[in-house]
């Protein structure tokens, strides 16, 4: 991805931003969804983030996103099918900004009973309930982004082990 990693302050916006955004995916494939929540740092209130919008939808059966996709594309997210490879259990789709906006979206649709969205939810849900940890993870994010500006595979894979570290204390709580 050639895309700069930049990470900015928390915006209270992101929480409006996801909600009109929910609004448009649940009129576009509403009667798929399961449920829909705001994932990644942009939904931990006080977390920096990159400005992009995480948005997780669970459905009964992952065979209900050939229904949606085509629907979803109306509405300008584009389908990644190549990530599958590494997450056949995720489908996903992004929704560039309009225009000169700086709005963007990334849409993951997962089976509600798979591991994908259950460490989702158990990572955000720590990060909102643990503020030191929130704080680590997010100086963390700063000092890869200096370092992997120009590298998002880099500066994703060098968060993992602490996200593995976050989900095993979870599990023992």
């Amino acid at each position: 991805m050639s895309e700069e990693v930049i990470i900015v302050e928390y915006n209270p916006e992101w929480k409006t931003i996801f909600k009109e955004e929910k609004k448009i995916l649940t009129k576009a494939i509403g009667e798929y969804i399961q449920y829909i929540e705001h994932i990644g740092s942009t939904a931990v209130n006080g977390l920096a983030a990159k400005p992009i919008i995480d948005i997780l939808i669970g459905v009964k059966t992952l065979a209900d996103t050939e229904k949606c996709i085509p629907l979803l594309e109306e509405i300008n997210y584009q389908y990644v099918p190549e990530f599958e490879e590494e997450l056949p259990e995720r489908r996903y789709l992004r929704k560039p900004p309009r225009g000169l906006g700086k709005r963007k979206f990334h849409l993951h649709i997962v089976e509600t009973t798979s591991d994908f969205w259950k460490r989702q939810l158990l990572f955000r849900d720590y990060l909102r309930a643990h503020p030191l940890t929130r704080d680590e993870y997010a100086q963390l994010k700063k000092d890869l982004s200096i370092k992997y500006r120009n590298d998002r595979v880099a500066y994703t894979d060098s968060k993992t082990d602490f996200i593995l570290k976050v989900l095993e204390i979870t599990q023992k709580e």
